[in-house]
């Protein structure tokens, strides 16, 4: 009778590690996937950034070159033009018809950086979306894997129950 409890409890034991090794195959999966998705989105994530950087230089080429075309000095287009510049640049004005062509001008810019900045964020929000969705679909696999793992390792087991071991 004795030996019949201690070979219960070796047995239970033995499914005990077997489940653990099981669930700590599951983590080790789960967090190697999880790696995968993280350097995919770093990578994603610095190609924006590349793409951001190489627009911007490209925004400030194309303003330097408006700016000769329109004879205008390069140092009055840069971000964060001092405030003494503005009213330079003011004074260079002498009429209306300048006034509304350097109105257009700005117009016509601020136009262009609204679309350059909506275009950024429809591709930072698909972006989004794509790396969403992929997760998703890396979690409902994952989940998917426990449940298969989880079904054959119940089958392993037999009808009987822990509670139904140990008595």
């Amino acid at each position: 009778m004795n030996q019949d409890l201690t070979q219960q409890w070796l047995t239970e034991i033995q499914v005990i590690k077997e489940q653990m090794a099981g669930l700590q195959n599951d983590r080790d999966t789960a967090w190697e996937s999880a790696q995968k998705w993280r350097q995919l989105y770093n990578t994603e994530a610095e190609q924006r950034r590349t793409d951001t950087q190489l627009s911007q230089q490209t925004i400030a080429s194309l303003k330097a070159d408006l700016h000769k075309l329109r004879g205008l000095e390069v140092e009055t287009l840069a971000i964060g033009t001092p405030v003494t510049a503005i009213p330079e640049e003011i004074e260079q004005l002498k009429s209306v018809e300048d006034l509304q062509a350097k109105l257009i001008a700005v117009i016509k810019e601020r136009d262009r950086l609204l679309q350059a900045l909506k275009t950024e964020q429809d591709n930072h929000a698909q972006t989004r979306n794509n790396l969403t969705t992929a997760l998703g679909d890396a979690i409902d696999s994952l989940t998917r894997e426990r449940a298969v793992a989880g079904s054959r390792g119940a089958g392993e087991q037999g009808s009987r129950g822990v509670g139904e071991k140990l008595q």
